[in-house]
């Protein structure tokens, strides 16, 4: 009965606060489905607020499945351009292909069968099953979770282990309105029990919240350990351009164009001009001009002028302004 009380108490909150975002709109079922395999993906590792414009876009110019599975990928990463984390878009095609050709064209509504395709883990797959089809899901993303912690007041390591946070998920109950209910918590995260300085008084559960009791609103994190790495950076000027290469080298950003580099292990007195966080790696790179461009056989030679022309992932995108200010 206090788990049913819990839930109607959100889900009467959402429907007076909740967001007016595209992919909720209220459109027919296949739509809906499309809406959310589509979004779903944006927003792994990226804010609500960064994807709205992306996703307008995304859906203005392909409008269902078929139209993704058949689109040219020049055209595919243009329109995702500027999103980062490349390998979503192309197992997100990959995905929407293997579905007209082994499910009818229709988004699998099956926990199992969605964890088969690519880019779809344990997270997605809830969240599709939630908010698709109306299923009893509660998909743990970084809001859910931080509600969940301070409502227990989740402190010990092993305490906030996902296995646990997974059994600890069902105080908030189930509704027979799963898709608003999934988006319900996720909202409520955002937009009240917000990482720093929670909004505590506007909370529709505070009165039962034990990190409010306690008046320690303080995340225990599980640190994830960054890796140090080196790179060489090798910077081919002609006129104007710039000369690029295709990525088939390393894993991150694979397939896409950057400057030729190269990996240095644990090199001595490395003086670096440039540093990028890409996911938990930590890349330090030293640039070098060089003149001899022939041992490249299809060079990519980009004006720094037209970067716009180019289909380019903003990490190469800021090495050219960087080289242009410096």
């Amino acid at each position: 009965m206090k788990d049913q009380l819990v839930t109607k108490k959100i889900l009467k909150w959402y429907d007076l606060n909740k967001r007016s975002l595209p992919w909720r709109k209220n459109v027919s079922l296949q739509k809906r489905q499309y809406f959310t395999l589509v979004s779903e993906f944006m927003l792994q590792q990226t804010q609500v607020a960064t994807v709205i414009p992306y996703f307008n876009r995304f859906i203005k110019n392909i409008s269902d499945l078929k139209s993704l599975a058949k689109i040219h990928n020049k055209k595919l990463i243009k329109l995702w351009e500027g999103l980062g984390y490349y390998s979503r878009v192309r197992n997100l095609k990959k995905t929407t292909q293997i579905i007209i050709k082994h499910y009818n064209g229709k988004l699998p509504s099956n926990y199992e069968d969605l964890l088969s395709l690519p880019g779809i883990g344990n997270y997605t797959a809830s969240a599709i099953l939630a908010i698709a089809f109306n299923k009893p899901y509660i998909p743990l993303d970084g809001n859910i979770e931080r509600v969940l912690k301070r409502y227990l007041y989740l402190k010990k390591k092993k305490d906030i282990q996902k296995d646990n946070l997974i059994k600890k998920k069902s105080i908030f109950g189930i509704s027979s309105r799963s898709s608003d209910f999934a988006q319900a918590l996720m909202e409520l995260g955002a937009l009240i029990c917000k990482p720093r300085n929670p909004l505590c008084n506007q909370c529709p559960i505070s009165n039962n919240c034990k990190s409010l009791q306690m008046k320690d609103f303080n995340l225990t994190k599980i640190i994830k350990k960054n890796i140090d790495k080196y790179f060489l950076l090798k910077v081919y000027k002609k006129d104007q351009r710039y000369l690029l290469i295709k990525n088939t080298k390393f894993n991150f950003l694979r397939n896409l164009t950057i400057f030729p580099m190269e990996e240095l292990s644990k090199p001595k007195n490395f003086n670096e001009n440039l540093n990028f966080k890409l996911s938990n790696m930590n890349m330090n790179i030293k640039i070098k001009y060089l003149k001899n461009s022939r041992e490249f056989q299809e060079p990519y030679w980009v004006d720094k002028k037209k970067l716009n022309n180019y289909i380019l992932p903003s990490f190469t995108k800021k090495i050219v302004k960087y080289l242009e200010g410096y």
